[in-house]
Formats: structure tokens, C-alpha cells, sequence
């Protein structure tokens, strides 16, 4: 992986993450449901906006912080595509606002780090591929379902017109090229 294209990233991290809340750029976190419901963590963090991409997760609602809630399973089937330009298009619009957005779902693995692969290809110009390295290392456990993989690289080759993952064809089904080339 290259250095993230954006001055913003390159410094936003701290330590990789699979508990608490993962830190992907300066005003962008990713965590599980349980996380999302810690009122400490979430003050100690500035969240201001979360967003619950969830249908089993209940919003915790505390005082001062906005709530987004995206009512989607995680399942292939899923067609969480119509929720990219909106959920990036909000976390841009908290940031230019000074404000941070924890993006959460059960586990912190699938819906939420969809939407924040599309969000950083969206305002962060980054390829699919990177965009995934970066969060990846941010946050390890991620792995967006085969189904929300293939509507993120359409999305990339709607806003990119070229795409830097492929499926391809694996003894257990179709899975992104990326799998197949690096162990991750």
C-alpha cells in the first residue's frame, strides 16, 4: 500500500482497532453496535453524528449527538448501493462542519465499512483498492459481504471509470481478486 493520497488520512490514524472505536480519517470512526451505545466513548471521541447501519441495533440516543439510522441487513442481497452518495454526501457535510461521525453496524466488519469504502472513494479520491488497504489497516476485521464488494466496484467505475478490484471465480464462489492475491 502507498501512502493515502490525502494529507487528511496520513495523519488521522492512530493504532490499528478491532475493539473501540477504529479511527479512519480525522472526523471518521468506525465500531460495533456495542460501542456505539458507550456514552464515555463516544464524548471522549467528539462524536457528533452516528450512523446505525443496522436493522438489530438500537440507537443508544444521547443528548447532543445527531442520528442517522440506514435499516439494512447484512446479507449479499442487500442492496446498500442507494445509500452510498446520501451516507457519504452526510459524513462529508458533518465534517465541514467541524463535527465527527462514528459509522457503526453489529459487528463493525460488512455494512459500515462498505459505506466507509464508498465515502473515502467518494471525498478522498481514493481507488476501491486503496480505499480498502487504508481501512483495512485502520481497522483489520473488515470484510464487506461478496454482494456489498460487487456494488462498491460498480460504484468505482462510476466515479472513477476503471475499476481496481475484480471478482473472480474461487472454489468457494466469486470473491474479490484481492483476496486471491494477498492474504488478508
Amino acid at each position: 500500500m502507498t501512502t493515502p493520497p490525502c494529507p487528511l488520512l496520513a495523519q488521522a490514524v492512530g493504532q490499528p482497532s478491532v475493539h473501540g472505536l477504529s479511527q479512519i480519517t480525522s472526523s471518521l470512526y468506525i465500531s460495533n453496535g456495542v460501542e456505539a451505545s458507550n456514552e464515555l466513548m463516544l464524548s471522549t471521541n467528539h462524536i457528533t453524528t452516528v450512523i446505525n447501519v443496522s436493522v438489530e441495533v438500537a440507537n443508544a440516543c444521547f443528548e447532543g449527538i445527531q442520528y442517522v439510522h440506514v435499516p439494512v441487513v447484512d446479507a449479499p442481497t442487500t442492496h446498500l448501493y442507494d445509500f452510498f452518495d446520501p451516507i457519504a454526501d452526510h459524513i462529508h457535510s458533518v465534517e465541514m462542519k467541524q463535527g465527527r461521525t462514528l459509522l457503526h453496524c453489529a459487528a463493525g466488519v460488512s455494512r459500515s465499512a462498505t459505506l466507509c469504502l464508498a465515502y473515502l472513494m467518494k471525498y478522498h479520491s481514493m481507488p476501491l483498492l486503496d480505499a480498502y488497504l487504508w481501512t483495512k489497516l485502520c481497522r483489520p476485521i473488515i470484510r464487506p459481504n461478496i454482494g456489498f464488494w460487487e456494488q462498491l466496484i460498480h460504484y468505482e467505475f462510476k466515479l472513477f471509470g476503471k475499476n481496481t478490484v475484480h471478482m473472480i471465480s474461487s472454489p468457494v464462489g466469486m470473491i474479490p481478486d484481492i483476496y486471491e492475491k494477498r492474504s488478508v
